[in-house]
């Protein structure tokens, strides 16, 4: 689901929670809405003041960002905001294809009714949200609705698989979000719960693993023209 930014007007320091993995969230977060741009440096002193937090949890968060390929560590510059290219893109939706047609596949066997209505219900809310021109918020519901999805799939390890395949793909889709009109993939989303709530598995598979590829094909064409025209503009 949706993660709840801290608020900006209170330093994560005052916060209880782990200061490690509020830190970690909140540069994510940064990194996805792209207030930190690729290539952007990133200062351990300049941060630590921001945050109101001390070097230690900030550097462990930091680390924790360049195992995901967030961050890239270079000599001489320390930490810089990683690129998202489409060899990178292509490697992601390799991984996520199979995995999503899983993750269907095994909801269509165990979801729990109580699941299926929470889909139900934000399907309902990604449509109005579409048909209303917020699609932001559309696509903001479409990625929940793919989070449901695996958390129906009953399997723990495959939640753990996928959760940084998830924030990678939402800062893949804020980087292209001129492509994310709504609608197809609201429909999209459509019959594949269908085939979920049907317990037809095999279906469920298919449907996921098309959706991917379709969303697949239109990413990597957004995105190689948005890095054609940083070319150009170079």
């Amino acid at each position: 689901m949706t993660t709840r930014r801290p608020d900006r007007h209170t330093p994560i320091g005052d916060t209880h929670r782990s200061l490690r993995d509020r830190v970690h969230e909140e540069l994510r977060e940064r990194i996805i809405e792209g207030e930190y741009p690729a290539g952007r440096r990133l200062v351990e002193r300049e941060l630590a003041e921001e945050l109101g937090v001390s070097r230690i949890p900030l550097r462990e968060a930091m680390q924790r960002l360049e195992s995901e390929g967030f961050l890239l560590v270079q000599a001489r510059r320390g930490a810089v905001v990683a690129d998202f290219g489409t060899e990178d893109a292509e490697h992601l939706f390799d991984v996520r294809e199979k995995l999503e047609g899983l993750a269907a596949g095994l909801a269509a066997r165990r979801a729990t009714p109580t699941q299926l209505r929470a889909m139900e219900r934000l399907l309902t809310r990604s449509r109005k949200a579409s048909e209303a021109g917020r699609l932001r918020e559309a696509v903001t519901h479409n990625a929940d609705f793919h989070q449901l999805v695996v958390d129906a799939s009953g399997n723990p390890l495959l939640r753990d698989l996928m959760a940084p395949l998830d924030s990678r793909l939402r800062r893949l889709f804020r980087l292209t979000s001129e492509l994310n009109d709504g609608d197809p993939m609201c429909g999209e989303h459509e019959r594949l719960y269908e085939a979920i709530r049907a317990g037809d598995e095999r279906q469920a598979e298919e449907r996921a693993r098309a959706h991917v590829a379709g969303t697949r094909t239109a990413t990597l064409r957004c995105l190689a023209e948005r890095t054609a025209e940083g070319s150009d503009t170079a």
